[in-house]
């Protein structure tokens, strides 16, 4: 399978997600074209931007339904590693892997950028014909005047103005629901009246630089907690209008509601960042943050034994919620610590303390996830067991590469596989 039969599954994956801009047979040459560079890619390719510029070719074709970036990631995880490795016992396939995982991390990241940029696009769009309507209405007030009220009551993004004292002197339908009013009670009410204590943030701030002329315009995206504990994310443009004579009139401000695409970039971010299996950060994200992590610092490298028995014996179904349990326990063990827990492949994890008091620390950590992770548990009916095997590495200082830290954590490991401390199923 090549780069033609990968755009014809990805293009299959797409199909009903939202009415595209391009027919199918150019979707799949669009397609085709990317592929050969994410193949490339996965096998070593110098290429990093391929994946982000897949992800912003998909936005312009108006793939822009969450739905296109789960499906499309799918696609990257799963069939692109089968294309890019050759066959399951290539011996480059961890590496293959690591690469493919971080494309569709790539992938995740540029959809939600390209997704933003679109909508600030046709944010500015919106203000700048407001602006050029508020503008026009003191040459020509009674035209104008009609056209700017109708784009203003029709808009579908938020539109209110504001005098030089900081009192509101109308908003339209749109504006008012976001902050939780209507447009009769607004206008002539003070601004921090109508937000309330609560949201008197660094947008309100602003504002009030504004009011007194000491800037122009700003941009920002504010939270807004309503009086029922929802919270809108909003998306805030203003900017002073001036007469002929260049003196400021009023303030303008455009507002989008931006709250469903936060949490689409949260839960992309968070899919990129975590294992799907268990829910623990995944190894990119377990070497971001070593990268930056407060020293002195405490590794723990964590396999089990007994674990391919397990799946041998009662199928992977049982062992994928074998690894759940294993998962849930690490979570408790490492919280009193406010320690990181991963998993980074297949049955290994390892844990990161930052700011570590000492070996002494580490040691008393490692007994502790032993005395957790080796107890019986009970899985569809069946009481099991696994060991472990376990290493630690204390740092004073950050060693000059990530691999380094790991490198010492995973031989400490290697070697307490054959002392004592192995730790068996009990």
């Amino acid at each position: 399978m090549g780069s033609w039969e990968l755009a014809q599954r990805w293009a299959d994956a797409l199909d009903g997600v939202v009415a595209p801009t391009l027919n199918r047979s150019q979707i799949e040459e669009m397609l085709a074209a990317l592929c050969t560079g994410l193949i490339d890619a996965a096998r070593g390719g110098e290429d990093s931007d391929v994946a982000r510029r897949a992800a912003r070719m998909l936005v312009a074709a108006n793939y822009r339904d969450p739905a296109a970036v789960s499906r499309s990631v799918r696609v990257i995880c799963e069939d692109l590693v089968t294309i890019a490795a050759d066959g399951p016992d290539d011996p480059t396939l961890p590496e293959v892997m690591d690469r493919v995982i971080g494309l569709a991390a790539d992938f995740s990241a540029g959809f939600t950028g390209a997704l933003r940029a679109a909508a600030l696009a046709e944010q500015e769009a919106t203000l700048a014909a407001v602006l050029a309507s508020a503008q026009e209405a003191e040459s020509r007030r009674a035209l104008s005047e009609a056209r700017f009220e109708a784009v203003f009551d029709g808009a579908l993004v938020g539109i209110g103005t504001v005098d030089l004292s900081g009192r509101v002197v109308n908003c339209n339908a749109t504006m008012a629901e976001m902050l939780g009013h209507t447009p009769e009670t607004m206008p002539g009410r003070t601004v921090a009246d109508i937000l309330g204590p609560q949201n008197l943030n660094h947008a309100f701030v602003e504002l009030q630089r504004m009011v007194t002329g000491e800037s122009e315009s700003f941009r920002t995206e504010t939270e807004h907690l309503h009086d029922d504990g929802e919270v809108t994310v909003i998306d805030l443009s203003m900017s002073a209008v001036r007469d002929a004579d260049g003196n400021m009139r009023f303030l303008i401000g455009v507002a989008v509601d931006v709250t469903e695409r936060k949490q689409l970039a949260d839960r992309l971010w968070h899919d990129a960042n975590h294992d799907a299996l268990t829910g623990l950060p995944n190894r990119p994200h377990l070497f971001s943050r070593l990268a930056d992590a407060e020293p002195p610092i405490g590794v723990c490298y964590l396999d089990l034994d007994g674990f391919k028995e397990i799946n041998d014996l009662w199928g992977h179904t049982v062992g994928d919620r074998v690894l759940r349990v294993v998962a849930d326990r690490m979570r408790d063990g490492v919280r009193p610590l406010d320690a990181m827990a991963a998993r980074i492949g297949g049955d290994e994890f390892l844990v990161l303390v930052e700011e570590c008091s000492g070996e002494a620390q580490l040691a008393e950590l490692a007994d502790d996830l032993v005395s957790a992770l080796t107890a019986p548990l009970e899985v569809d009916g069946h009481m099991l067991a696994v060991g472990v095997s376990i290493g630690a590495a204390y740092f004073d200082e950050l060693p000059g590469t990530v691999d380094e830290l790991v490198h010492e954590a995973d031989s400490a490991m290697y070697r307490n596989k054959h002392d004592a401390r192995r730790y068996p199923a009990r």
